[in-house]
This record gives C-alpha cells, structure tokens and sequence, in this order.
C-alpha cells in the first residue's frame, strides 16, 4: 500500500471518529431503554390486553383475532418478537403473508421512529405512513391473494413464563449482545461510508444504480444509503445517513425521500429470509413493499412540485 492512501485512510477514520461515536451512543440509549421497557411490557403480560382491543379490526385483513397480538408485539418491539408470537398460532402460508407484510412495514415503531425523526424528518409523518401501510396493504393483500387450502404452517407452542430475576438476567445478556453488534456495525458502516467516498467508489455506485433509483423516485446520491438500510436496516442507514447530512451531501428533501422509501423497505435480508422460512411467501413481501414505497415517494415529489409551483407563483404576485 503507498504511503499516500494508507494516510488517506487514516485520515479518514480519524475524521469519521468523533461523529459516529455521538450517534452510537444515542442510538444505544434508545435501544436499550426501549428494549427494558417492552421486556417489562412482556413479563407483565400487558400486550394482550391492548392486542384485545384492536383485534376485531383484523377480520378485514383476513387474519383471526390472536394474530393482533403478533402485529402489536412486532410493532411495539421487533420482527423477532412477532414471530415469537407466531410460533403459537395457527396459520396458513395465506395468513403469514399478510401478517408479515404487516409487520415488515411497521416493525420497532418507537425505536425506528426515534431514529428517522434523528435525520430531520417528521416523526409523526413516519408513524401515520408506516402504520396505514401496514394496514392497506394488509387489506390489499386480503383481497387479492387467493384464499388456499387453510394448510397449518405454524404450529401452536407453549411459552413457559419465567421468574423476574431469569427473565431480566436474559434481556441484560441479549441486549449486551446487541449493544456490542451495533457499535461494531455502526462504526464498520461509517468509516466504509467514508473511505468509498474518498476513493471514488460512492460515485460508481451511485451512476450503478441511478435507473433503479430514478425508478423508484430517489436521488441518485442516496444508493449507498438504499443499500444500507435494504441489507442490514433502518437504524444502520439513519446512522450512515446523520454523517452525510454532517457533511452536507445530502439536502433535506434527499433525506424525506429516501426515509420514506426505507421506511416501509428495509432490513430486505434477514428479516425477509427469516419470516419467508416461517412460511411467508417472500417474493410478495418484497414486492409489494417495494411498489408501496414508489407509490409514497411519488406522491412526495408531487407535493414538492404543488409546493416550489405555489412558492413561484407568490414570488411572481410580489414582484410584480
């Protein structure tokens, strides 16, 4: 290695230091405060309870009752949680579909929007888009699959309940998994971030990609981002996202657009592998999320065109 890249490398982890070390730490604040409180929620046996209030409302998805308390316990907490919850009912490869698709688009609603709302964007917007996602597609999905044969994939189980002090010695082994596994992805993605962006690199991908990004309505800047939070997932892109608004590669227009599309399509690895292996049919998960994501990101770039048209339109009247 010549002398003169082994600097610009240092140099570059040096620069990215400072910055990613604030964001992690108030990334795992969140996280783990969060994650006790729902594992409070769990012990408690609260969730069922609101699960019973919202589970009339899942007829119209085609979905039995129970299966809210799976949707809820995704929403509040994680993708893991409400397969948890789906290892206890019994559900057709139909059912799952629809439910994860559900939980796909609005999974980890108070961590992910803590997040998003990080990057500048309106929390509340994220929530009301992500949360009636969530339930259109669920509709959707509904009408357009074909009902099958009501086949089983997932098989009740039953949970043992576990004194406190087991339970909280398991959440504080879990989440110092966690907190280890973000820090390193966290700090692996932004010091990678940079050095592509150093090199040049950031720039191929970004001509690489720029048909599927005009596609799907985004700027072509934002492909290393896209591909973040569609392989690894929204907090690891918000994350990589804070250090180029630091540097002011990205405007806040470029970073509503691109969170709206992550928004409802992220995490399009693992946790699309892990729900398709529970039985949901993949290929629908990730297209019709996908075709939802253009949809909203669309109907934003009109709300920018509405928006500049009027703005022109008063400059004009006040000029003249």
């Amino acid at each position: 290695m010549k002398p003169e890249t082994k600097q610009r490398i240092i140099s570059c982890v040096k620069e990215v230091l400072p910055t990613t070390t604030k964001t992690c730490i108030w990334i795992l604040k969140i996280t783990v405060g969060i994650s006790f409180a729902m594992m409070l929620l769990k012990y408690f046996n609260i969730l069922p309870y609101i699960s019973d209030a919202v589970s009339p409302v899942f007829r119209h998805f085609g979905l039995p009752g129970s299966a809210s308390l799976a949707y809820l316990s995704g929403y509040l907490i994680n993708v893991y949680s409400a397969m948890a919850v789906m290892s206890t009912l019994a559900l057709d490869a139909r059912e799952l579909t629809i439910l994860c698709t559900m939980v796909l688009c609005s999974h980890s609603m108070i961590l992910e929007t803590a997040v998003l709302k990080k990057t500048g964007v309106s929390g509340t917007r994220m929530v009301i888009i992500r949360t009636a996602s969530a339930l259109f597609l669920g509709w959707l999905l509904n009408i357009i699959l074909p009902v099958g044969s009501g086949e089983v994939i997932t098989a009740a189980a039953a949970q043992e309940q576990l004194a406190f002090w087991p339970t909280l010695l398991d959440w504080l082994w879990s989440t110092f998994k966690l907190v280890f596994l973000i820090t390193v992805i966290i700090y692996t993605l932004n010091i990678v971030q940079r050095l592509l962006s150093e090199f040049g690199v950031m720039k191929m991908i970004s001509k690489l990609l720029k048909p599927l990004m005009l596609f799907f309505g985004l700027p072509p800047r934002t492909a290393f981002l896209w591909i973040v939070a569609n392989v690894i997932g929204l907090a690891y892109g918000a994350a990589a996202m804070l250090d180029e608004i630091a540097r002011g590669k990205l405007g806040r227009r470029d970073v509503l657009l691109i969170n709206t599309h992550i928004c409802i399509s992220h995490s399009n690895l693992e946790d699309l592998i892990l729900l398709t292996a529970v039985g949901a049919i993949g290929w629908i998960m990730l297209l019709i999320r996908w075709a939802m994501s253009m949809v909203l990101v669309w109907e934003l770039r009109l709300e920018f065109y509405i928006k500049d048209a009027i703005a022109k339109r008063k400059n004009r009247n006040f000029a003249v």
